[in-house]
Parts: structure tokens; sequence; C-alpha cells
């Protein structure tokens, strides 16, 4: 065997690679599993998106190698989305790129600015592919807390007592995940002040800020942002194009001209029908979004009722695809807590401490379970608790 590459050390598998694996198992036995553990959309994209990826198949450039910066009209909705949603104006020439989901625009953006030594700013809770993306870049993460006390909200005054010497790039992401936290322009304005005054690239992971959330938040909302802050955004979550891949990236044009460098070495350009598909899904009127909100409010609501059967304490929140509970009497093993309910009851959730340590003794449900599953999980328990 040939030695896989030191930097791979320090990075495991993502946990849901592996424990999806496990679930698929159980499913091949013959076990009923239900999996609300995932945040993979399971509602359609709206009515006229897959129309027009049909009907883009029939240009005769459709197959042919694309530009690396997509389409110009892709990223003309792509602003046009930012301006409706956020009232941000971007050039759709020079400050916003298309990605083949935001997943690889973490790698990107991490390799086009990270040195082996660099530190990066990880939060905990957060998104486990932050840290292996610094990792895979040999830099190292340096996590900082956020805790229910704060509302999931960084402490300032912490940040300033660590040595930031060496940080090169701080990620944040609210709307936050797995908490839900909505996250503030105030909260926005104390982070761009915070990465002016150490000289650090601050990336804000956006893909939550239209499912549900009343106020729709852009980091980039705040006056002075592009000087220092890059803002990934989905097309996945907000329009249930998950399997497309489909993503943005926006900022300063020097910024965004770096990562390029990355990315037009790591693919070929995105398949042209995607692109159409994602025009016309960037351009669906906010009715759509409001019909899609008024969904998972009503699933919101049974999850809780599924959580509390539980005993678990829900954690209230307005928007995003979860619901993230702390798990009862002062429990800490969330991942034993996942594992029974999963082998007892047939029902896959995830474990907090997967997003860091500041997750240990809480779990998080997924939204993109239809009303009748939640439904049946609240009835599978409630006959165990009668037996």
């Amino acid at each position: 065997m040939i030695p896989a590459a030191n930097r791979l050390d320090s990075v495991q598998e993502y946990y849901f690679a592996t424990k999806l694996r496990e679930v698929r198992n159980l499913l091949l036995s013959g076990k009923p599993i239900i999996n609300a553990g995932i945040g993979n959309p399971d509602l359609l994209p709206p009515k006229h998106v897959v129309p027009a990826l049909a009907a883009a198949l029939q240009d005769p450039s459709a197959h042919g190698y694309q530009s690396y910066l997509g389409l110009p009209e892709l990223r003309i909705a792509m602003a046009s989305f930012y301006k409706k949603q956020y009232q941000v104006g971007l050039d759709p020439d020079s400050e916003i790129i298309p990605l083949m989901g935001s997943k690889e625009g973490i790698l990107h953006i991490s390799m086009a600015f990270l040195n082996p030594g660099d530190e990066v700013l990880i939060p905990n809770p957060g998104y486990p592919t932050y840290a292996s993306a610094t990792k895979l870049c040999e830099a190292t993460p340096i996590s900082y807390d956020l805790v229910a006390e704060h509302h999931w909200m960084p402490d300032f005054e912490a940040l300033e007592q660590l040595d930031l010497s060496k940080v090169k790039i701080m990620w944040t992401n609210y709307p936050h995940m797995p908490t839900g936290a909505a996250g503030s322009i105030q909260v926005f304005e104390r982070l761009i002040a915070f990465a002016k005054k150490h000289h650090i690239l601050l990336v804000n992971d956006n893909p939550y800020s239209c499912v549900g959330y009343e106020n729709k938040i852009s980091i980039h909302q705040v006056t002075g942002a592009k000087e220092v802050a890059l803002e990934l955004n989905s097309i996945s979550k907000t329009y249930n194009m998950a399997g497309w891949r489909l993503g943005m990236l926006a900022g300063k044009a020097e910024v965004i001209k770096e990562v390029l460098k990355v990315k037009t070495n790591m693919d070929s350009g995105m398949f042209y029908g995607v692109q159409k598909g994602a025009i016309a899904a960037l351009e669906t009127d906010n009715s759509w979004l409001e019909n899609q909100n008024n969904i998972y409010k009503k699933r919101r609501l049974l999850t809780m009722e599924l959580a509390m059967s539980l005993h678990l304490q829900p954690q209230v929140q307005s928007g995003g695809l979860f619901v993230w509970c702390k798990l009862p009497d002062g429990g800490k093993d969330d991942k034993a807590f996942v594992d029974h309910l999963l082998y007892e009851h047939h029902i896959f959730i995830a474990p907090g401490s997967v997003f860091g340590s500041n997750g240990t003794g809480y779990v998080r449900f997924s939204l993109c379970v239809k009303e009748e599953l939640i439904k049946e999980m609240i009835e599978r328990l409630s006959k165990k608790v009668e037996a």
C-alpha cells in the first residue's frame, strides 16, 4: 500500500458518511429507519426549474465545457438574488462566482489564503468542514466558543484575549448551524470591526437565511464588509436543489480573483443545464419561499412535540432546517442517546458533539422529513411508553 499523504493524518472521514452507511445497513436488514439526521431537502424545487433544465439540454452548446465564471446571466441572477433578498448590490462581473456547492468554496478559500502554520478561527459548535479544510491546508484550527448562555453568539471579550498574531481566516455561520441562532446585523458589525482590527479574512457561510427567518441577513449588509469579508450562499438549501450542487461566493473583486486561481485548476465549469435551472430558481417569486417556510413551520412544531416526548429541551427558533435540543437532566452522552434512538426506535438524528465540544449534550433533528413521518415517530415513541 502506498502511504497516504501526511495531511490526512489530521482528518477523519466525515461523521455522516460513516454513520449513514450504518443506517443504510439497518435499512437493508429490514429495519424501518426514519432518517431525521440530515439536512437533505425532501421537497421539490420550484415547478419551472426542471423544465428550464430540460429545455437547456437541447441547446447545441449545452454539452461542452463551460466558463469557469459561469454564464453571465447566472451571475446576474445571483446578483439580483442578493438585491432582492438582502438589498445588497454586487457587481455580477467581478464580485460573485458560482460554486458547485458551498462545500467546495470552503476548501477553495482555504487553499487560496492559508499557508502551513497559519491559524483559523472556527466556531464551536459549527460545520465540521471548516476545521477539515483548515487541516488539509496544513493550517491550525482554533476554536472559539459559542454557548447557549450567549445565545450562540461570539464572545468578543474572549476573542480579544486570544493570541491572534497567526490568524488568517475566521469562519462564521449566521443563521447558525446546528443551533439555528439567527444572528443579527449588530453581530455582523462587531465581526467586521474585529476582522478589520486584526487583519483577518472573515467568511460568513450563509445557506439558511431564506429558510424560515423573518429577517434575511447577509454580512454584506454591513457598510465596508467587502473590505474584509466573503460570503458563501446556497441555492441548494433555499430552493431544494441540494443534489444539483449549487452555491455562490460573494465579495471584493480582488479577493474573488484569488479564489478563482484555485477553482479554475479544480474544475472545468458547471454543467450548462444546471446553470439554466439555477437561473430559473433564483428568479422564483418570494411567495414560493413563503409557502416553503409554512411547511417547515408545521414540521418544526411537530418536531418540537417529538423532542419533548423524549424529554429533550428544544431551542425555540424561527428558521433553518433543524431543531436543536438539549439532553434531559444534564445528560452529556449525545452519541449514546442517538444510538439508543436508532436501535430501539429506528429513528436517526444527529449527535451535537460531531459539531464540536460545545455541542456535547445536545442533539439535532432535521426538518427534511414529511409531516406523516414525524407523526409516525411520535407514535412509535408513545407505543414504547405504553408498553
